[in-house]
């Protein structure tokens, strides 16, 4: 009789389990998953599924993980299933560390399974994919995508017509009211309607309203422009020289450990290595030259050229087209500059002038002009050294890994919901930390259990003074 209990227990605790597992692995909705992903996922992971970011390639994560129950939790909370010990969140987290993902504990079952189902349906191709052939594609029509602004527009110009037709009606009405009455009354023309009182306040109004919301529109999207990848004037590599090199971030941006911003480094910290460093291994004298253009350094003598700020553009042309030219018949182990060499040295030349120069910037001395990636709004205080050398954050948490990056582009929203996400789960490193040893209590809760940690959201990270003047 105790055989059959024992096995019933186990019975029912596997029928159990495989209900659950079958519950959490139901298939989705994919047009509600894409949504759910625009909302929750997207800051973090690549759209194509594929890629890495600031977060792994989703797509085939239930196949790795092989445990949807872990899968759903690790969404949740993913830092109670690595202090858990789950082998498979241990994983990602020594993958990942610092960067924490954003907890999503209100995300229902259902949720979640629309999210994956849309993930797999991109990453397999079977969601948002053509159709395979010619007949297919034929009884599958194309839905074309909509134009919310044309829409708008038609609906606008549909209800200023009717506004018309209304006035002239009524005007029509008046005229034959005043005519009982003995009166004599003219209909107003259309013109008369349009510069009437009403519709002049009337179009005053929707200008103020119109341009009240384009306003906020465009400054709450100021800087949320994730994937910014913008040409830069000089071709730099962070994949080379944070990556293959590992050069530290606050070698180049040092005043990130000690300033509010992390500036572009200047030329001369370049110069520090290419003294030295003559030729890239990418693209040759191409780029590196323009470093030696811009500050006005000899490659060809080892010495910066006296008055160099004096000198007319032929005369800094005639310095390094000659150290092109040299350098590509050392390279080519060549007497004479040959027909390919006198190409590759106009080429250089031309692209030097074009990166150095613009319609503000006319001479190719002076400083290198790079295009700015991440911005924020004016009104948004945001202090490098708060976060690199207080906080000891990474700079991957918010850049992504740049260390992978040869062309650098914006990684994370830089939204307010990210920046308080950000805030309600990280732990703050007290620990040897001089910064907090003002905060005792905390101190104290934290020696005796009764606090496992405490957040930037527990010393006011979530008040509003301390983001906002």
């Amino acid at each position: 009789m105790m055989v059959y209990k024992h096995l019933s227990i186990k019975m029912i605790a596997t029928f159990i389990m495989m209900t659950v597992a079958i519950s959490l692995s139901a298939q989705g909705n994919p047009d509600a998953g894409k949504e759910l992903f625009k909302n929750y996922c997207a800051a973090c992971h690549s759209k194509d599924m594929r890629s890495a970011a600031t977060g792994p390639a989703l797509g085939g994560s239930q196949t790795r993980w092989n445990d949807d129950a872990a899968l759903y939790s690790w969404i949740r909370n993913s830092q109670a299933l690595i202090k858990a010990g789950h082998p498979r969140a241990t994983e990602l987290w020594n993958q990942y560390k610092p960067t924490v993902m954003t907890a999503f504990p209100n995300l229902k079952d259902e949720e979640i399974a629309n999210i994956l189902s849309y993930v797999n349906g991109v990453y397999d191709g079977t969601y948002g994919a053509a159709p395979k052939d010619a007949a297919a594609a034929q009884a599958a029509p194309v839905e074309e995508e909509e134009n919310p602004l044309f829409l708008y527009g038609m609906i606008l110009g549909v209800l200023v017509i009717l506004s018309l037709i209304l006035a002239k009606i009524i005007s029509s009405l008046n005229v034959i009211a005043a005519a009982r009455e003995g009166e004599k009354a003219e209909p107003k023309t259309i013109a008369q309607i349009l510069t009437s009182r009403g519709v002049v306040t009337f179009l005053i109004f929707a200008a103020v309203i119109l341009g009240a919301y384009t306003t906020v529109n465009k400054a709450t999207s100021l800087g949320r422009q994730e994937g910014y990848a913008p040409d830069q004037p000089i071709k730099f590599s962070h994949a080379t020289h944070a990556g293959v090199n590992k050069i530290d971030c606050q070698y180049c941006h040092d005043s990130a450990r000690r300033s509010k911003h992390s500036s572009i480094p200047g030329t001369n910290t370049c110069m520090n290595c290419h003294a030295a460093i003559k030729n890239g291994t990418q693209y040759g004298t191409a780029e590196i030259t323009k470093i030696y253009a811009s500050i006005g350094y000899d490659p060809a003598t080892n010495k910066y050229i006296e008055g160099y700020e004096a000198k007319t553009e032929e005369e800094i042309k005639a310095i390094y087209t000659k150290w092109i030219g040299d350098e590509y018949k050392r390279v080519k182990e060549k007497a004479d500059l040959d027909a390919e060499g006198q190409q590759l040295v106009q080429d250089q030349w031309e692209n030097i002038k074009k990166s150095l120069t613009n319609e503000q910037k006319k001479r190719i001395q002076g400083p290198i002009e790079w295009v700015r990636i991440h911005n924020l709004p004016d009104h948004v205080y945001f202090n490098h050294a708060q976060h690199v050398t207080v906080g000891k954050l990474a700079c991957q948490t918010c850049h992504g890994k740049v260390e992978e990056m040869d062309v650098l582009a914006q990684m994370s929203p830089l939204s307010m919901g990210w920046c308080i996400n950000c805030h309600r789960q990280t732990e703050v490193k007290f620990k040897d930390n001089p910064y907090y040893a003002s905060y005792t209590r905390y101190h104290e809760e934290l020696a005796t259990g009764k606090r496992e940690k405490v957040t930037v959201s527990d010393i006011g990270g979530l008040e509003c003074q301390k983001c906002h003047y």
